[in-house]
């Protein structure tokens, strides 16, 4: 088994193209739960980005931190790349990670020259806590103690769960929540032993379609309403364009759809509730043995025996299987034309993928000076990696850039920081200004004193870069 990094970001947005990290926290374990190593580190923010009021509240960051702390965005980046590199191959874990914070580290290392990918390549693997926290509760009920919302529903907050649980929490700070879901993770690996090592065959995206195209049937569930729901199912085909698994939920009868035309079938596949699933192998989906039926009522009422049957009907019937895929192919391309032809700016462009060769000379461009960075930059082809590596150079060394590329990269961010169009994708002067008259107001009416303190900082912070980017 390989060793696991527990990890956790603090963000100013939450954004994940637009946003920048300005804190960061990571446990080294082994594959015992034992701690090996620890990162912790926080920078100040980069020109251009505009904090979200509500992320500094929720996050305890009051924006003397953001202008006194002495490490760079770029320069905590590397440390932590380098970090990771000595612990070598690992399985990453967070809390809803998968949906939040990859995506945003992905962004982070794709804007600051490094490599995206690699928390799911060269041997590391990456799986989600909240996926596996709900799955233990799913299966092993009272596995974890949780509070309950206002609709019943039993709520997923580590600021909550943490206490309930006995796990002493710096709650809103990277390294408080990497501790507080290491235990969480101890919780689980000793109260519901079966789902822990479920999900271990799960983590990487190739092992988890293997499993998923290769058990007859099987239980997996979805988090959707506040609810954590159980399905039992079997693979039918995978998505012809995104490669998603497509599975049966088999407590339908699927005599009723395998000689339907196919246009009836496209309109009974639109109906509620769905007879296909999505079960996407690349989200560390908990995928567990049908024996477990036996929790969910509405398919111990079938039965295994039925739930079998029903599964060879669907997997014998290539014919289905071919009709499926045609409709998801000519939704997927009725999606296409539809959709907006708005120009994609490069912070959007992650999945934009660049020749190879230019990930090759990726570590190149970090390991030389200052003054020989923007030479490098004609290495690459692919013309986003010179706009983020002459706006790492803005950031960094100003001095270092001609006239008219200084002039070029400054003014792109006064105009976007100062827009007053709400339908930017970026965080904005204007837009914060209205967040936090929106925010005063709720604080007032509930009394929350030490939020309007932090609320009336954030203003003067605001106000000091509108008069920075102003006369600019």
């Amino acid at each position: 088994m390989s060793n696991f990094v527990f990890y956790d970001f603090e963000t100013s947005s939450s954004n994940k193209q637009w946003g920048q990290i300005i804190e960061i926290g990571a446990i080294l374990t082994d594959d015992g739960l034992n701690e090996l190593d620890r990162f912790e580190s926080r920078s100040r923010l980069s020109p251009g980005i505009i904090p979200e009021a509500m992320s500094l509240i929720v996050s305890n960051t009051a924006p003397k931190k953001l202008k006194t702390t002495n490490l760079s965005h770029y320069e905590m980046v590397r440390q932590f790349v380098e970090k990771l590199k000595s612990w070598g191959k690992v399985t990453y874990i967070g809390w809803n990670n998968i949906e939040f914070d990859q995506i945003f580290w992905r962004n982070t290392l794709f804007q600051n020259l490094q490599y995206p990918f690699a928390s799911t390549t060269n041997g590391n693997q990456e799986g989600d806590l909240l996926n596996l926290a709900r799955a233990a509760n799913l299966y092993y009920p009272k596995t974890l103690k949780n509070a309950t919302n206002k609709k019943g529903n039993l709520e997923y907050k580590l600021d909550t769960m943490a206490p309930l649980n006995g796990i002493e929490h710096a709650a809103h700070t990277a390294i408080g929540d990497c501790s507080a879901t290491l235990e969480i993770a101890k919780i689980i690996k000793k109260k519901a032993p079966s789902v822990w090592n479920s999900s271990l065959l799960t983590l990487n995206k190739e092992d988890s379609l293997k499993i998923i195209k290769n058990e007859k049937v099987f239980c997996s569930n979805e988090f959707y309403y506040g609810k954590v729901v159980p399905f039992v199912q079997t693979f039918v085909c995978q998505h012809p364009v995104y490669q998603w698994p497509k599975t049966f939920d088999l407590k339908h009868d699927p005599n009723i759809y395998m000689n339907m035309p196919i246009q009836v079938l496209k309109e009974e596949l639109k109906k509620a509730p769905k007879v296909l699933r999505t079960c996407r192998h690349n989200k560390h989906p908990i995928v567990m043995n049908p024996s477990y039926i036996d929790h969910f009522e509405e398919y111990k009422m079938i039965g295994i025996n039925k739930l079998t049957e029903r599964a060879d009907i669907v997997r014998k019937n290539k014919k289905f299987a071919e009709k499926v895929a045609l409709i998801l192919r000519d939704e997927a391309e009725e999606k296409a034309e539809t959709k907006s032809q708005e120009d994609m700016c490069e912070e959007e462009s992650l999945y934009n993928f660049p020749p190879p060769e230019d990930n090759k000379n990726l570590q190149g461009f970090h390991e030389i000076d200052w003054h020989k960075k923007l030479p490098y930059l004609n290495k690459f082809k692919d013309k986003r990696f010179h706009y983020f590596g002459k706006k790492l150079i803005y950031q960094e060394k100003p001095d270092l850039l001609s006239k008219e590329d200084y002039d070029e990269i400054h003014g792109t961010i006064v105009k976007r920081v100062l827009s007053t169009n709400d339908d930017k994708k970026w965080n904005t002067i204007p837009r914060t200004y209205k967040e936090i008259d929106d925010l005063r107001a709720k604080f007032e009416k509930s009394k929350e004193t030490d939020k309007l303190k932090m609320l009336e900082e954030i203003n003067v912070y605001i106000e000091e870069l509108e008069k920075f980017y102003s006369n600019a």
